[in-house]
């Protein structure tokens, strides 16, 4: 047991050992470490400002001769006296819109006919009176025709009723001679004088019939002209809505086999430029006002324009007012129904 007991008291821990001055001295050392290495970052972090450009850098100064500093003084009074130009300054507003037209036709027929020739092409360009299409023009040649014949009939028998009459006032004159010799009967004079009355009527209403066939000689010839389809103005053809063989007709009739038009034609000097502009800021624009476009396919040309007319009305439903803008200067690059964006200037 005594042994056990010695053996057990080799293996006890001298915890006054541990305790001793040199353990102390450590524990001390490194306690003051930490707190001298929080104390140095928490400096470093409130000292720290990150690097920002010198807002106004320091002059740099040269040696300038006297002769050339005189010169120099000028050209720096007048750097500073000259302001620069900002278009952005002068824009009171900014509004977007479309590209118009203010002419424009969809040319149809006025009858219903068969379309037999189609002489346009969309961006062709024509002319006025020029002739964009025919129709079947059989039966109005037929009709006309059956007029000119109908006048030579007409004509003819007014040449046989004058020669009829001649003859009757002949005949008049002659009983009238007898009758005052006594040589003829009351009744042949009455007779003669009728005959007369009669033939004259006759050929007054021959004559008048021959009017009314000259009447419908012309109106079988604008018939006939209704078959030709012709430009209503100079422009260019955007669209082509028919070809030969369909049916043309000026009202919607027989579903989606009948057509109502022949092309689109639009005068390219009749464009101008459409905008709405919210009413809240209507009273910066005003008539003659100097305006600058500026088309989507083309964001980096400027156009000139100004504006045409406050439509006077609003839109409820939108609450803005639509606003006309004439272009300056005609381009072939602004075509219909192009976006545009505009900025309305001060002056």
């Amino acid at each position: 047991m005594s042994e056990q007991s010695e053996l057990l008291g080799k293996l006890k821990i001298d915890r006054s050992a541990q305790n001793g001055g040199g353990g102390s001295k450590k524990w001390i050392f490194l306690t003051a470490l930490f707190f001298l290495t929080s104390a140095y970052l928490s400096y470093k972090l409130l000292s720290y400002q990150p690097f920002m450009p010198d807002k106004n850098p320091p002059e740099v100064t040269s040696h300038v001769s006297p002769k050339n500093r005189s010169a120099q003084e000028t050209v720096s009074q007048a750097a500073t006296t000259i302001p620069k130009p900002s278009i952005a300054s002068a824009e009171v507003l900014n509004a977007s819109g479309y590209i118009t037209a203010r002419r424009l036709a969809t040319v149809s027929a006025e009858i219903t006919g068969l379309i037999t020739e189609v002489l346009v092409e969309e961006g062709m360009r024509v002319e006025k009176g020029q002739i964009l299409a025919r129709l079947d023009d059989t039966i109005a040649r037929v009709n006309l025709d059956s007029a000119k014949a109908q006048i030579r009939v007409t004509t003819s028998q007014i040449k046989g009723t004058a020669i009829n009459l001649k003859e009757a006032e002949r005949v008049l004159a002659r009983v009238s001679k007898l009758n005052s010799s006594e040589f003829s009967s009351e009744a042949n004079l009455t007779r003669a004088r009728a005959n007369v009355e009669n033939l004259k009527t006759s050929l007054a209403a021959q004559r008048a019939q021959q009017d009314v066939l000259k009447l419908d000689i012309i109106r079988q010839l604008e018939r006939l002209n209704d078959h030709t389809i012709r430009a209503p103005f100079t422009g260019v053809v955007t669209v082509k809505n028919a070809q030969p063989g369909e049916i043309i007709s000026p009202v919607s009739a027989g579903g989606g086999f009948t057509r109502t038009g022949i092309c689109t034609i639009v005068d390219m000097n009749s464009l101008e430029i459409e905008v709405d502009v919210n009413e809240a800021f209507i009273g910066r624009v005003f008539a003659g006002q100097r305006v600058k476009a500026n088309l989507d396919a083309y964001p980096n040309w400027d156009i000139a324009a100004n504006v045409i007319a406050i439509i006077p009305t609003a839109d409820r439903a939108k609450a803005t007012v639509r606003i006309r803008i004439a272009i300056e200067n005609k381009d072939t690059r602004i075509l219909p129904d192009m976006g545009v964006k505009v900025a309305f200037l001060k002056k």
